[in-house]
């Protein structure tokens, strides 16, 4: 089926040549596509579930818990088969082709409330949120794998980073612009209609960009070929690159924190700073203003400092920022606006930088072990990305619903207003400090290393 498919071939004779800026926004666009679905999962669904759809906030954290563990066990089986794929299109790209049409579908209907009893509505919930987990993974963990196959030139492999997370940003900048004003214009005063109708449309966009993705990349490092190894004994090897393990490490300790702060932002500008929607869009929207200028920052300061360095130090800067804020008075507009933006700007530095660490990972792999394992590697950070989201989803509810959170009530207790600002605040910052000393005293990938690598890999040498 996929013959019939005119794809860009693969391509395997010069894996460290230059690429195009076409190719560059074609990948872009995979993540592009990926937020504009998913995004509003991101920054909405906790809300979403909780003060429209009508689920108790303990029943929400017991259900992000549970797809996580079955997560557990479909991201490295999906990872394991991607690598095992042959094609002429490559290992990665069939999937995103074949897997964008259900992903989108499922994204529009995780924001459909039907008209059923609450218990009812738990399930639907349920199943709708498994699938969209699954669906997820079935398109992102082969495009975070092209990621480490459409080029083994260092320079380019950032630069196609920071292609794709400020083209990412760029969908979720759209998304927090337009979310919340397209649902009261859509809904007409019914929220539940509005977010069902205006996720609809940001599906759609991003089933187009899915395909741009598709059609303007190519897999130019080539598997190895020879006998397939056993899937499961395939991902216990993967546990041999330390360097690996460490970055999976980086992805699920950092990623919490983050999350946590991103799921309860709507919460901190509604019930501490007391924006309107408005407000709390442009709040939200400056801040991914920042981040994409820091993406954007990226390839030229990797140019001058040592990308592993830049990652640790901009970490401890974010940190410092994040406790700064906690002893502002949310009630100074301005000051929060300024700090929050200073923040997302400095944060997204680094986002491009490890993100490049898995394809650096996956060299270090084949250097070592005379293995390329891109589609084990990417399910096993894709699934500490989606244990983080469901874990800060999860400290999130569990929080609000132990201080005593009214959905919508006018006036919060002390308690739950003081749990709220520690979510922005305390929780990012030691995210960020935990991460930056574990690749302080740990990761050994810095520049240096990998032009090394890089260089023995041409030359077919590799370590006793």
């Amino acid at each position: 089926m996929a013959q019939e498919i005119l794809l860009p071939d693969v391509t395997v004779t010069n894996s460290t040549e230059r690429l195009s800026v076409r190719e560059k926004l074609g990948f872009g666009f995979g993540d592009a596509a990926c937020n504009m679905s998913w995004g509003p999962v991101t920054m909405f669904l906790t809300y979403f579930y909780t003060d429209i759809f009508g689920l108790d906030a303990a029943l929400l954290a017991t259900m992000f818990l549970v797809v996580r563990l079955v997560d557990a066990f479909v991201d490295p089986m999906l990872g394991g088969i991607a690598d095992r794929t042959r094609s002429r299109y490559g290992r990665f790209r069939p999937y995103i082709l074949y897997g964008c049409v259900p992903f989108c579908l499922i994204c529009i209907l995780a924001f459909y409330t039907p008209d059923i009893t609450a218990g009812w509505k738990g399930v639907y919930a349920f199943v709708t949120y498994l699938l969209l987990s699954v669906l997820y993974s079935t398109v992102n963990i082969p495009y975070c794998s092209l990621g480490s196959v459409i080029t083994a030139n260092p320079v380019d492999r950032i630069s196609c980073q920071s292609y794709r997370f400020t083209m990412a940003n760029c969908a979720v900048l759209l998304c927090s612009l337009t979310l919340l004003p397209l649902v009261h214009y859509f809904g007409a005063g019914d929220q539940q209609k509005g977010f069902f109708i205006t996720n609809t449309l940001f599906s759609i966009i991003g089933l187009c960009m899915f395909l741009l993705c598709v059609f303007n990349t190519r897999e130019r490092i080539a598997p190895e070929e020879g006998p397939q190894e056993n899937i499961f004994k395939s991902l216990l090897f993967a546990f041999k690159n330390k360097q690996w393990v460490l970055v999976v490490s980086g992805m699920f300790i950092g990623c919490i924190p983050a999350f946590v702060c991103g799921g309860a932002t709507i919460y901190f500008t509604k019930y501490l700073m007391h924006l309107n929607d408005l407000w709390t869009t442009v709040f939200i929207s400056i801040g991914i203003v920042a981040a994409i200028l820091g993406n954007l920052t990226t390839n030229t300061l990797t140019k001058h400092i040592c990308k592993v360095k830049l990652y640790i130090y901009v970490g401890f800067i974010t940190a410092a920022i994040s406790i700064l804020i906690y002893f502002i008075d949310p009630r100074n507009i301005e000051t929060i606006f300024a700090l929050n933006t200073l923040r997302g700007y400095i944060g997204a530095i680094t986002v491009p930088i490890f993100w490049s660490f898995i394809g650096d990972a996956d060299d270090f792999g084949a250097w070592k072990f005379k293995r390329r394992m891109s589609g084990v590697y990417a399910s096993g950070n894709l699934f500490a990305l989606k244990v983080s989201l469901a874990i800060a989803g999860t400290i999130t509810a569990t929080i609000l619903s132990l201080t005593h959170y009214v959905p919508d009530a006018p006036q919060q207790t002390p308690e739950t207003l003081n749990a709220i600002m520690l979510l922005i605040t305390v929780i990012p910052a030691a995210g960020s400090i935990i991460t930056s000393l574990l690749f302080l005293f740990f990761y050994k990938l810095d520049t240096r290393m990998m032009n090394e690598i890089q260089t023995d890999l041409k030359a077919n040498h590799y370590p006793a």
